[in-house]
C-alpha cells in the first residue's frame, strides 16, 4: 500500500480559535495500536473530543479531534505518534502482518538521577515539571528530607528520546534543573541503574489489607455507597444482533482526562481489537462510544462470562481511572494514589506530575515520596505514596486533599 512515511501521521491545525485540531493516522495495524496512540495523546495533555477508527485487520485509519494548548509541541507530538506506529516498510500488499509488527517495543534503559538540594517550597513539583518537559518518564522515585535541611531525590527514569546515555543529553538535563533550582541545587548525577534495581520493582508491603480492600477490591456498587472520588456509574452495553461478524460495545459515561486511553487500554489488556468505532463528547460532561470489536481469533465476543468480565472492568475503569485515599502515618498524613499498569508494563502518563501540581495548589509541603509497583488481584498497579510534612489531618482536610488530587488527575483544565 503506497503510503508515504510523512503521511503516516498528519496534523491539521484548526482554522478558528477554539476548534479542535485533527490528527490522522494511516498505517499498518497491530493489536493495541489505539491504546498506544491514545497514551501519547494523553502524555501531551490533549483532550480527545471525537475519534473515528477503521481497520481491516491489516491496515488502519484513525482520526482524532483534539483540543490542545498554546504550549503544545505539535511537531514533537507527530514524531512520538509515528514512533508507536508500525513501519510502513514492514507491510506489503501480500501480507501486512509479519513478526516485526507483533513484537513489543524493546524495554528502554533505566537511569538513576540522584539530586541533592536545599529544602524549598514546591521543589518536587518544579523537578517533575522539568522532567516532563525533557520527556523523561519517572518510573520510580524515592524522596527524603534530611535533618540538616537537605532533600535527597532518587528518580529512576527512562528517556523517550533514548539519548540519556550521551554526555550532551545529561548536560541538557543538568542545565535545565540548575536553571530551575539555581544555587539550591547541591549536586546532580545521572547513571545507568544497576541490574538489581532494574529487576526488582515490587514495593515494600506498607499496604495493609484494609487499604488494599478499599483501593483495589471494591466493586462498582461499593463505590456508589461509600465516599470515594469516583465518577457516575457508566453504561456499558454489549450487542451481538447488529453485525454478523462483530460485537458492538456501546458506552455512555462522564468525560474525563484520558477516557479514550482507559477504554483502549482495557481492550488491549483483553486482547480485543476495535475494527470500527466512533466516539464523541456530548455536551459538557457526557461521552458516548460505539465500538465494533472482535477477539484475537477474529470472532465475535459471544461467551457470556467474557462479556460480563469485560463490562465490569470497563465500568470500574471509567468510575475510578485512578484510586486515591489518605491515611494517618504516625503524626503525619500519607496520600496514596494508584493506577493500573498495562500488560506491556507502561503506567499512566503524568500521574506524578499531576499529584505534585495538586499539592502545590493546596500549599501542602511534601516530606517524602515513593513510587512502587504491586501485584494485587492478579493485576499490576503503580502506587504513589506521598508523606505530607504537617500534623495529622482531620477528615475534612483529608477529603479536600483527595478531591483536589482527583480533580487534577482526571479533569481537564
Amino acid at each position: 500500500m503506497g503510503v508515504l512515511v510523512d503521511d503516516t501521521v498528519v496534523i491539521k491545525q484548526s482554522e478558528k480559535e477554539g476548534e479542535p485540531v485533527v490528527i490522522t493516522v494511516n498505517c499498518p495495524d497491530k493489536t493495541g495500536l489505539g491504546c498506544d496512540l491514545c497514551r501519547v495523546i494523553l502524555l501531551f495533555g490533549l483532550n480527545v473530543v471525537r475519534a473515528d477508527a477503521s481497520t481491516d485487520g491489516k491496515w488502519c485509519y484513525l482520526v482524532f479531534w483534539v483540543i490542545g494548548k498554546p504550549s503544545t509541541r505539535w511537531g514533537l507530538l507527530k514524531k512520538r505518534l509515528m514512533d508507536v506506529c508500525p513501519s510502513c516498510s514492514l507491510a506489503s500488499s501480500i501480507s501486512y502482518f509479519r513478526d516485526e509488527l507483533l513484537q513489543d517495543p524493546r524495554v528502554p534503559q533505566l537511569f538513576l538521577l540522584k539530586l541533592c538540594s536545599c529544602v524549598r517550597h514546591n521543589l518536587l513539583h518544579d523537578v517533575a515539571e522539568v522532567l516532563c518537559e525533557l520527556e523523561l518518564t519517572v518510573e520510580r522515585v524515592k524522596v527524603s528530607t534530611t535533618p540538616d535541611g537537605k532533600v535527597m531525590d532518587l528518580f529512576f527514569i527512562t528517556d523517550n528520546r533514548e539519548l540519556l546515555h550521551t554526555p550532551m543529553r545529561k548536560k541538557e538535563t543538568y542545565d535545565q534543573l540548575r536553571g530551575v533550582l539555581g544555587d539550591g541545587m547541591i549536586s546532580c548525577e545521572i547513571e545507568l541503574a544497576s541490574s538489581e534495581i532494574t529487576s526488582s520493582s515490587q514495593g515494600p508491603s506498607f499496604l495493609s489489607d484494609e487499604i488494599t480492600e478499599a483501593m483495589f477490591n471494591a466493586e462498582v456498587n461499593d463505590l456508589l455507597r461509600d465516599y470515594t472520588p469516583a465518577f457516575l456509574f457508566p453504561s456499558v452495553v454489549v450487542d451481538n444482533s447488529l453485525s454478523p461478524s462483530h460485537t458492538l460495545i456501546q458506552i455512555t459515561c462522564q468525560d474525563h482526562k484520558g477516557l479514550v486511553y482507559d477504554v483502549m487500554r482495557t481492550f488491549k489488556d483483553y486482547n480485543i481489537q476495535v475494527s470500527h468505532g466512533r466516539s464523541c463528547k456530548k455536551g459538557e460532561k457526557e461521552y458516548e462510544m460505539e465500538l465494533f470489536i472482535v477477539q484475537s481469533d477474529g470472532k465475535k465476543l459471544l461467551d457470556q462470562g467474557k462479556q460480563n468480565s469485560l463490562c465490569c472492568r470497563l465500568q470500574l475503569e471509567l468510575c475510578r481511572p485512578v484510586r486515591i485515599t489518605s491515611i494517618n502515618r504516625g503524626p503525619d498524613t500519607q496520600l496514596l494514589v494508584a493506577n493500573p499498569v498495562e500488560l506491556s508494563g507502561k503506567g499512566r502518563p503524568n500521574v506524578f506530575y499531576d499529584i505534585t501540581r495538586a499539592l502545590k495548589v493546596l500549599n501542602r509541603p511534601i516530606f517524602s515520596g515513593e513510587i512502587w509497583r504491586y501485584m494485587i488481584g492478579g493485576r499490576e498497579w503503580e502506587v504513589y505514596s506521598v508523606l505530607l510534612d504537617e500534623a495529622e489531618c482531620d477528615a475534612a482536610l483529608k477529603r479536600k486533599i483527595e478531591d483536589t488530587v482527583w480533580q487534577t488527575l482526571v479533569y481537564w483544565e
